[in-house]
């Protein structure tokens, strides 16, 4: 599954200040910020450079190997001349050098099964890093929701706040004049201390969750952290009207969980094809070119030169090496046993995860089916408590209502405010999870 996330440029590339104050984060920004500075993310993406760097060691099994060698020793007491070929007490000095080289030509395929293994691996490391990612991603649009849910209670309380001011005032204007008793002001103060508390507390929650998603984007400059609140819409629930089953298959299809289970399958079938490798005879090549030099100063003979010894010292070895496995302490068989055992490991945890696949899209389909009856019914609540308002508004202005009674009204109001903004956003984030296991993109619609 592929995150269809949109890459947006920074407004003014190169410049620091661009993330300053002004700067506000869409979503996609947040995302694609995220991608490039989580620092699991960035784990992931090391992973996947050692899985490269372990396919390159399994082609590098073809290519035969090259090393050289070079050697200078003395030594004192009894040794051999060269030159005369008698043991003699002396010290004599010499050097070797030489050039090997070997490949394996047949050692049961393991090397050729050792490279579609990592090849395996690779891939394996390719669809962890985009679950990864993927996981990264829907976090982002979790706690960007959360910021927005944060700021619109705060919106609501600040204009009931405003409204419980202006009663206050025309309640005032009425003690003043007579109408009502001094004692009618004090719900309308208590309400108002109340909303200033829940102010108090609606920015403060709007502050951790800022702070939160930055460190999840691993921004540092929490001051100057903002996100962009405004024109965030309804994702498409045409996703609720397809059957259950279809977007089983879908997900099972797309979800990376499911195809590194897969893939740790095939490794673990690949593991054992290696295993049974060591039962077969292992056939190598090999090169091998020395030469050496001695140091002998011997009085009457000539010295022969450094290179002219070297030259003449030339040896060269090649041939063939064959090994048969006769008996290894039972280490090839049981070598064998463990990967068997590890491939029914294996196909039992790609059983398990398909089965945790299907559970959790089943949760998040009836979740985001209960959160969108939910929410209709929070609009209908919001509705009916705005009607109810109104006329406990007219009832008070009249002096038929008391403060009391008038609270009561504007309170139940505020919670069903309340109630409907978390049910908006819930419901925007089930309706965004379930688009999640079905490769969609986990933006939010604009």
């Amino acid at each position: 599954m592929k995150i269809k996330v949109i890459v947006l440029f920074l407004c003014m590339l190169g410049v620091s200040e661009s993330y300053g104050q002004s700067k506000k984060w869409t979503l996609e920004e947040c995302i694609t910020y995220a991608l490039e500075n989580n620092i699991t993310v960035k784990q992931a993406e090391l992973g996947l450079q050692s899985a490269e760097i372990g396919k390159k060691d399994a082609l590098g099994a073809f290519i035969p190997n090259l090393n050289a060698s070079a050697s200078n020793s003395w030594n004192s007491g009894l040794t051999r001349n060269v030159v005369t070929n008698t043991n003699e007490i002396q010290t004599t000095r010499g050097s070797s050098y030489g050039l090997s080289s070997s490949l394996t030509l047949y050692n049961g395929l393991r090397n050729f099964r050792s490279l579609q293994r990592a090849k395996l691996a690779n891939i394996a490391s390719f669809f962890s890093l985009k679950r990864i990612s993927n996981d990264i991603a829907l976090n982002v649009v979790n706690n960007f929701l959360q910021i927005l849910t944060a700021k619109e209670n705060l919106k609501i309380t600040e204009s009931q706040n405003l409204v419980t001011k202006q009663q206050l005032a025309r309640t005032n204007i009425f003690i003043e004049e007579g109408v009502l008793p001094v004692g009618t002001v004090l719900d309308i103060k208590a309400a108002d201390a109340d909303e200033q508390r829940r102010i108090v507390v609606a920015k403060n929650n709007i502050q951790i969750a800022l702070i939160s998603l930055a460190q999840l984007l691993r921004f540092e400059d929490y001051d100057n952290f903002d996100i962009q609140d405004e024109g965030y819409d309804f994702p498409n629930d045409k996703i609720l009207q397809q059957p259950l089953s279809q977007l089983l298959d879908t997900a099972q299809d797309e979800r990376f969980e499911i195809k590194i289970a897969e893939q740790n399958v095939l490794l673990a079938k690949k593991d054992i094809q290696i295993a049974k490798g060591q039962y077969h005879p292992s056939l190598s090549g090999f090169f091998n070119l020395n030469t050496s030099e001695f140091g002998l100063r011997i009085p009457g003979i000539e010295t022969i030169p450094f290179f002219t010894q070297l030259n003449d010292n030339i040896g060269v070895s090649y041939g063939l090496s064959l090994g048969v496995p006769i008996f290894n302490g039972f280490s090839a068989r049981n070598s064998v046993k463990r990967s068997k055992i590890n491939l029914q490991r294996s196909e039992y945890e790609l059983d398990q995860t398909k089965l945790n696949l299907e559970s959790t899209l089943y949760r998040a389909y009836m979740d985001a089916k209960g959160s969108q009856k939910a929410y209709e019914a929070a609009i209908l609540v919001k509705e009916a408590q705005q009607l109810a308002y109104g006329f406990a508004l007219e009832r008070y202005n009249v002096g038929v209502n008391n403060s009391f009674d008038f609270g009561q009204a504007k309170l139940r109001l505020d919670n069903a405010l309340s109630q409907l903004v978390q049910a908006k956003y819930d419901y925007i984030f089930k309706l965004k999870l379930l688009e999640f296991f079905n490769g969609l993109s986990v933006s939010a619609s604009k």
